[in-house]
């Protein structure tokens, strides 16, 4: 049985796993212009990458799985944010091990 929240739940998941790597790495959180500038061009190429996909038909999301909001006629919402959430969990691994590493 699907949830209309489960993409969402995931994602929220995802977060909740690396938040409290902000922590042992680098502060990833705390620079949000290099997040920003990190996550936002990835963010643009991604999600026009999408909406051209759903449109020729190569790509498609369960109605079940998501909230049925939906942006510009074509993307769910979950989507976008799945395009935030996970390289904002990568950046956080990512400084964590450096800062591991660096520190021995």
């Amino acid at each position: 049985m699907r949830s209309q929240y489960e993409y969402l739940a995931v994602l929220f998941a995802c977060l909740l796993v690396t938040a409290p790597l902000e922590w042992l790495g680098h502060g990833v959180y705390r620079r949000a212009p290099d997040v920003a500038r990190a996550v936002l061009p990835v963010l643009a190429v991604l999600v026009v990458w999408d909406v051209v996909a759903i449109v020729r038909g190569h790509w498609s999301f369960h109605e079940e799985s998501t909230t049925g909001v939906v942006l510009g006629g074509v993307l769910p919402v979950e989507e976008v944010l799945f395009f935030v959430a996970i390289p904002l969990c990568a950046l956080l691994t990512y400084e964590t091990v450096r800062r591991m590493l660096r520190d021995g």
